[in-house]
């Protein structure tokens, strides 16, 4: 009797254990890497740096921005943080005070 109980609960384990395959959708579109540097971060535009591209070659003096962008403005000789930030919208301006690039970093 202890036998035939003991057979009876490994097929019900077996039963529990079995496991099944699903197959990805071929509609499901792949999720890209996480950018790691500048260069990735400003080609996937993963801050909306897009949306500002229009003001490179424009005076800096007169842009005006959100106050609550977040935006960081570089300019020459400006110290910055090395930190990576692939959300953060950076102006570079140049030495004659006209942007020069919008990227994420």
């Amino acid at each position: 009797m202890r036998a035939l109980m003991l057979t009876a609960a490994m097929f019900a384990l077996a039963a529990c254990g079995q496991t099944t395959t699903t197959e990805t959708p071929a509609t499901e579109t792949p999720v890209a890497a996480a950018p790691t540097t500048r260069e990735e971060a400003t080609a996937q535009d993963t801050c909306g740096a897009a949306q500002y591209r229009g003001l490179v070659g424009s005076n800096f003096a007169a842009v005006t921005l959100p106050a609550d962008s977040g935006i960081r403005i570089i300019q020459p000789d400006s110290a910055v943080t090395e930190d990576f930030r692939a959300d953060r919208i950076n102006i570079i301006v140049g030495a004659d005070g006209a942007i020069t690039s919008v990227e994420c970093y």
